[in-house]
């Protein structure tokens, strides 16, 4: 086999982090070097390789159509290195499993069923890290991660966990009182929760055809979980989102009173770089993700009908 024309790491290191940036002062600073060296470092890969990578102004750089192109193929290689490195030194490698996702599904679905899966798998241990912002799997130190989205994730794969729909839900005694919750009509007796959602009261009252209700008022949350929990103590109705309120209605703490629901538009996915599969912990947490969701909706399907029942 033929000895690998291979360019130094550093200048590939440079060139990458420039041409993501297109800056190469900002590239500087990620790599903790000066602008100089960044200069250097890709002047000498551009001559190294004969090609120009960058066109370059008194204001501002921009990749050639060649350097974008190498580019791509440059962060893959450098994101394949990374992780090969994080596996064969890191703590994956004695049983730890990284998981991100959002602190609302974490607190709310995820958290209360972990312990089956740690039942099943003793010898694998989760570490949860959660965040709003989307993770970088290479950077970040992350295995596999549940996002909310439409399951575009590219370079990555993507699985359909839960899809989610809205409806009203509240603690049981507001079905009592002076004023009883019985129809959509009589939230306007009650206090109308809100959480940082896209689809809000607004839209749920049009759709039942009430148009006597400020869709406004009311306190608003910017943490679901804290907005679902206002509801378990009987603050208010809240627009439940379906994952995040399925524990509350299983255990009796919420109820729907109404059978109106609005399809979020968007669902949970469980998102991993394909090469994560090769571990056999992050196979088996996925499979297991997949099968707690699959049997949820299962169940959610057959207690449809008695539901239905109940409410007519």
């Amino acid at each position: 086999m033929a000895a690998r024309r291979l360019p130094p790491l550093n200048a590939l290191r440079a060139f990458e982090a420039a041409a993501r940036l297109l800056s190469f002062s900002r590239a500087a600073d990620e790599l903790h070097i000066t602008h100089g060296a960044v200069s250097r470092a890709i002047r000498q890969l551009e001559s190294d390789l004969g090609i120009h990578l960058f066109q370059r102004t008194t204001r501002s750089v921009k990749l050639t159509p060649t350097g974008a192109s190498y580019a791509r193929e440059v962060r893959d290689v450098l994101d394949h290195l990374a992780a090969a490195t994080v596996a064969a030194t890191g703590p994956q490698s004695s049983g730890l499993l990284n998981l991100s996702t959002v602190d609302s599904l974490a607190a709310k679905w995820l958290v209360p069923r972990l312990f089956r899966f740690r039942r099943a798998h003793p010898e694998i241990d989760v570490r949860l890290s959660t965040s709003e912002r989307l993770v970088d799997f290479v950077n970040d130190g992350m295995d596999i991660a549940i996002r909310y989205g439409q399951g575009r994730y590219p370079g990555l794969q993507s699985d359909l966990l839960m899809e989610e729909d809205l409806s009203p839900v509240c603690s049981p005694a507001l079905l009592e009182g002076p004023h009883p919750l019985h129809t959509p009509k009589d939230l306007k007796y009650h206090t109308l929760i809100h959480d940082d959602f896209h689809i809000d009261w607004a839209t749920w009252l049009r759709t039942a055809g009430i148009t006597d209700i400020d869709p406004h008022r009311g306190p608003r949350f910017y943490s679901s979980e804290h907005a679902v929990q206002a509801a378990v103590l009987g603050e208010g109705v809240i627009l439940g989102r379906s994952a995040l309120v399925s524990d509350d209605l299983a255990s009796g703490r919420l109820i729907r009173p109404f059978t109106i629901r609005l399809p979020a538009g968007l669902a949970y996915y469980v998102v991993y770089p394909a090469r994560s599969l090769r571990r056999a912990s992050v196979k088996m947490f996925r499979d297991w993700l997949l099968a707690e969701a699959a049997a949820e909706n299962e169940q959610e399907l057959s207690d449809s009908p008695q539901r239905a029942a109940a409410d007519r």
